[in-house]
């Protein structure tokens, strides 16, 4: 059943937008109980599925699929009112003129996706033809009209010249719902809840402390970014401020919507509840 003696694997997507959540985390704390595993959104949306991995950050979107099987940790997500910098869709016309024309998605996400179809179909009006490909802009745009990407590869690419607009997808779904939108949510199988509580309540503890940690002190993580991907400090300093690791009341509002939008256009079959996770592990 479980590698190496540990008795739950955490997910890590690999995109610096967790980084706030998941770099200060206290690993001494918890020995060899903990495993961890790394990959895109879609990679890890599939492991949880499968039972591969059992709680970790995963899309909105996987979760409103599957809403029955998991549990959400409160005040943990990838959310922002308005721009965020890593979701962007890359346009050689108008969205209004996207009618009929092809526009590429990337493999590596989920939430993104279904909230570029939700807006282009129910805000926008026009019902273009997606294909799916690598996330490489250079490669997407000679064959379509549009290609949106997502993370570390959308930074990259907003940072090079290109001839193209550049629309947020944040900021677009803001201008048209006036709400939040959560992009990622962190989901803890019922499975693991029933069988380690008292385990999955310590590392919900030691995930809100990291991430204090992060907003006491972003600066460490905004160097490694620039270490890792590359671009300006302050670029980082305004790219974490813009986004919210919160999950309150507000951000629930928005992702309810969400979910209501994609079960209206076909893409979800019911629009998903949200089943908050709370600590039974201790009787208070």
């Amino acid at each position: 059943m479980m590698q190496h003696g540990s008795l739950i694997r955490i997910g890590k997507i690999n995109y610096t937008n967790v980084w706030p959540i998941y770099h200060h985390f206290p690993h001494e704390r918890f020995g060899t109980d903990l495993e961890w595993i790394g990959q895109v959104p879609t990679g890890l949306n599939r492991a949880m599925l499968a039972g591969e991995v059992d709680m970790g950050a995963i899309s909105s979107f996987a979760y409103g699929e599957s809403h029955s099987r998991y549990e959400l940790f409160p005040e943990l997500s990838v959310s922002a009112k308005g721009k965020v910098n890593s979701l962007l869709i890359f346009h050689k016309k108008p969205l209004e003129q996207l009618d009929g024309c092809t526009v590429m998605l990337p493999t590596t996400s989920a939430t993104t996706v279904n909230l570029l179809k939700i807006i282009l179909a129910r805000f926008v009006g026009v019902t273009p033809r997606y294909v799916y490909a690598a996330p490489s802009l250079d490669t997407m745009m000679k064959h379509a009209d549009a290609a949106l990407l997502i993370g570390d590869d959308a930074i990259r690419a907003s940072w090079s010249e290109t001839p193209y607009q550049v629309t947020d997808m944040g900021e677009l779904w803001y201008k048209y719902t006036e709400h939040w939108m959560t992009f990622a949510v962190w989901a803890v199988r019922k499975e693991t809840i029933a069988a380690y509580p008292g385990l999955v309540a310590a590392i919900h503890e030691a995930f809100l402390q990291s991430k204090a940690a992060g907003e006491r002190d972003p600066e460490s993580i905004i160097r490694r970014a620039q270490m890792d991907i590359g671009g300006t400090l302050d670029y980082w300093r305004y790219y974490f401020r813009n986004l919210s690791h919160d999950f309150g009341p507000e951000q629930r509002k928005g992702l309810s919507l969400y979910f209501r939008y994609a079960n209206e256009l076909g893409l979800l079959p019911e629009p998903a509840p949200l089943h908050m996770w709370t600590d039974n592990s201790v009787t208070r």
